[in-house]
């Protein structure tokens, strides 16, 4: 299932969006987002440059990658606030997951680049490798990277966003790997293996290259409409259960997610006398419920007359995706 799915409720459960700043919207998150961004690939670009390090040379790289991928986010997200029309019936959030595969695919480009790198360096007959200045503004740079990639985390939670929160796990990947390249640098300072620096950048490359690979299969799966998680769908039974009347059941649930909206079908089975509009009321109350108890989600309602007598009538019963 792809992250931003389960991360959508749990972080619904978690934190409450009245906790969270007006500021704190998708939008805003990946505008903040690109201008953090260009102030840690600049700073990164003069701590290579300052050092000689490949593996912080490997660092600017991804954070090339984080600038490009943040405008990403930002035109997905636009795109996404759409409303449906005629060529679009369902809206426009499948959009974020575009964003997210893209930028997942820019990693594993990113991550072969700095393999490449690497290897070139290996093969020089002289490694250079000055620290000081240069590794107090990568550290900088890491610090605003993790405050950057920790409020992403949670505005993408309260607001249910794929692209945000793919653009997060980015962000802290890239804290994660810039700590262990400047660990790298000075054991191979300290004991002079400066061919150890390539090969930090090696391995910063061949995590990322995970990163990467797991991003864009997440988006794709998404894509794919994938049904909500196990957790989602037992709450939204729970939902449904508690509102069915005694002669009333279900059956063919089946769900989709699209960005921060779940759509849902059920076929619900009424009492045979009911009249079309009583049936119609039935369904507009528990379309009503579930749009009050989980945010984002829309249900649709097929109904079926009860013509048949049931063995072993269950309201919730087992969900056909």
């Amino acid at each position: 299932m792809f992250p931003g799915a389960r991360a959508s409720q749990q972080g619904k459960s978690e934190v409450s969006s009245k906790h969270m700043s007006a500021f704190a919207t998708p939008t805003n998150a990946a505008r903040v987002s690109v201008v953090a961004g260009t102030f840690v690939l600049a700073a990164k670009a003069l701590a290579w440059r300052w050092t000689g390090s490949v593996a912080l040379m490997s660092d600017a790289l991804e954070s090339i990658v984080n600038v490009v991928a943040a405008g990403l986010v930002a035109w997905a997200l636009a795109f996404a606030k759409q409303p449906a029309d005629d060529e679009h019936p369902w809206g426009h959030g499948k959009a974020e997951y575009f964003s997210a595969g893209v930028e997942g695919t820019l990693v594993v480009v990113a991550a072969f680049a700095i393999v490449r790198e690497a290897i070139v360096a290996l093969r020089l007959p002289g490694l250079r490798l000055e620290l000081g200045a240069g590794l107090v503004v990568s550290v900088l740079a890491s610090l605003v990277n993790l405050g950057l990639g920790l409020w992403l985390r949670q505005v993408a939670r309260v607001n249910g966003s794929p692209a945000i929160l793919a653009d997060s796990k980015h962000v802290l990947a890239d804290v994660a790997t810039t700590g262990g390249s400047l660990v790298g640098i000075a054991l191979a300072k300290a004991s002079g293996l400066l061919w150890l620096d390539p090969l930090i950048a090696i391995g910063v490359a061949v995590h990322l290259l995970n990163e990467g690979v797991h991003v864009v299969r997440g988006a794709a799966s998404a894509l794919l409409d994938e049904s909500a998680g196990v957790d989602e769908l037992a709450r939204l039974r729970g939902v449904l259960d508690a509102e069915l009347l005694p002669s009333e059941s279900y059956h063919d649930l089946r769900s989709r997610r699209a960005g921060a909206r779940l759509f849902v079908e059920i076929h619900l089975v009424v009492a045979a006398e009911l009249t079309v509009l009583e049936a119609h009321d039935r369904c507009d109350l528990l379309e009503a419920v579930v749009a009050a108890a989980m945010p984002g989600a829309e249900l649709t309602v097929h109904v079926e007359p009860d013509v048949e007598p049931h063995s072993s009538p269950s309201p919730s019963a087992p969900s056909s995706s």
